[in-house]
C-alpha cells in the first residue's frame, strides 16, 4: 500500500466500522482492507445458505475482526451493535432476481423494510454515523438510452429492482430531513475471490467460473448484451472513498466497470484466463429469465468519479484469472 493511499484512508485508523453482510464478497474484502488500515471492524452476517457469506472469506484474517451472527432485520441486536460506530457499509442483502419473483415478500424484507430500521436505529443510537450503501444498476431496468447516468428513469424489470429502489430512497430521504450522513453507490456486477459459485444467486459469473473449473461447458444465454464487471478490490476502494467524502452525502451515485462487453465477449475473456481449458456454449435465454432481463447497460459513472478520483483498475482479464486461481485453491469451501 502506498503512501499516499496510506494517508488518504488515514481516518480509518483506530475507527469503528460495522459492515453488514460481512462475510459476503464485498463485505469480507472490505474488512481485510480496513483490518490492514488499523480500523475496528466488526462484521454482522446472517450466513443463510442462500446468501453470499461464507466463513473462507475471512479465515486469513478471522483474529483482526470481531463476527456477530444476526439477520438485518433484528432490531433489537443491530442498535446495540450500532452504538457507537463511526462508520457503517451497509451491505446487507438479498440479490437474486429471480429468487426475488418467487419469495417477493421475503425480498421486500431485507433489501426495504430492513433498511427503514436500520436508518431509525441509526437516527437513535448512531446519528453520526458515515453511511455507504450499496444499491445496484438494476433499479433503472431496461436502458432507455446508454450509457446510464444518475438523470435517468427509475424502472425495475423484476421485484429486487423496485425493493432495492425503495431502500435507497429511504437513506436519501433521511440525509434530506434528518441529516444523516448517508450515500447510495449503484453498482454494476462486482465479482472476485469470495464470490458465490455454487449457483448464479449472486450474478451469472459465479456458475460460469465454477462450471470451469469443473470442466464442464457453462452456458451464455443470448450473448450480445453488453454488461460491466467490477473487480472486487476496485468496489472497495469505491466504497472506501465514498465514505470520506463529504461531496457525495445525500447522493446516489453509478459505481461501474472498466468498459462494456458483450456476454460472448466476457466468455471468451473467462476462456483465455483458464489458458483455453474452459469452454462455453451458447443457447436461448430461458423464459423466466427473459423476462426480467434489461439487455445492454453501459454505466456513466463519471460523477462518482469526479467527486472522489475513484477509477477501476483491475483489467479483466487479470480480475478472471484472480478468481480462477483463487477457486482452483479453495473451491470446495464454496460449494
Amino acid at each position: 500500500m502506498t503512501e499516499n493511499c496510506e494517508s488518504r484512508f488515514a481516518a480509518y485508523r483506530g475507527a469503528h466500522v460495522l459492515i453488514t453482510g460481512g462475510v459476503g464478497l464485498i463485505g469480507s474484502a472490505l474488512a481485510r482492507r480496513l483490518a490492514a488500515l488499523g480500523a475496528d471492524v466488526l462484521l454482522v452476517d446472517s450466513m443463510v445458505s442462500e446468501a453470499g457469506g461464507n466463513f473462507a472469506n475471512i479465515a486469513d484474517f478471522r483474529d483482526r475482526v470481531r463476527l456477530n451472527i444476526a439477520d438485518i432485520r433484528d432490531g433489537a441486536a443491530l442498535r446495540h451493535l450500532l452504538a457507537g460506530q463511526d462508520f457503517l457499509f451497509d451491505l446487507a442483502g438479498q440479490t437474486s432476481h429471480l429468487d426475488s419473483m418467487n419469495a417477493p415478500e421475503h425480498d421486500l424484507a431485507v433489501n426495504c423494510t430492513a433498511q427503514l430500521q436500520l436508518l431509525e436505529l441509526c437516527r437513535a443510537v448512531a446519528p453520526a454515523v458515515k453511511i455507504v450503501h450499496a444499491g445496484t444498476r438494476q433499479i433503472y431496468g431496461r436502458p432507455r438510452y446508454l450509457p446510464v447516468d444518475e438523470a435517468h428513469p427509475l424502472r425495475p424489470a423484476d421485484v429486487n429492482g423496485v425493493n432495492k429502489m425503495a431502500g435507497e430512497a429511504y437513506h436519501l430521504l433521511f440525509h434530506d430531513v434528518y441529516g444523516i450522513d448517508t450515500r447510495s453507490l449503484r453498482l454494476t456486477n462486482v465479482y472476485g475471490p469470495g464470490m458465490r459459485i455454487k449457483d448464479a444467486r449472486q450474478n451469472f459469473l459465479g456458475i460460469w467460473l465454477r462450471r470451469s473449473l469443473e470442466g464442464e461447458a457453462f452456458e451464455v444465454w443470448g450473448g450480445e448484451q453488453r454488461r460491466e464487471l467490477l473487480y472486487v478490490d476496485d468496489a472497495v476502494e469505491a466504497f472506501l472513498r465514498a465514505a470520506l467524502s463529504r461531496d457525495t452525502a445525500g447522493l446516489a451515485l453509478n459505481v461501474g466497470g472498466d468498459a462494456p462487453y458483450t456476454l460472448l465477449a466476457l466468455a471468451d475473456a473467462l476462456v483465455r484466463a483458464s489458458d483455453g481449458s474452459a469452454r462455453f456454449e451458447q443457447r436461448e435465454f430461458p423464459a423466466e429469465r427473459k423476462a426480467i432481463d434489461i439487455g445492454d447497460f453501459v454505466t456513466d459513472d463519471r460523477r462518482f468519479r469526479g467527486l472522489t478520483g475513484w477509477a477501476p483498475r483491475t483489467a479483466l482479464d487479470d480480475g478472471l484469472g484472480r478468481s480462477l486461481d483463487y477457486y482452483r485453491r479453495h473451491m470446495a469451501s464454496y460449494l
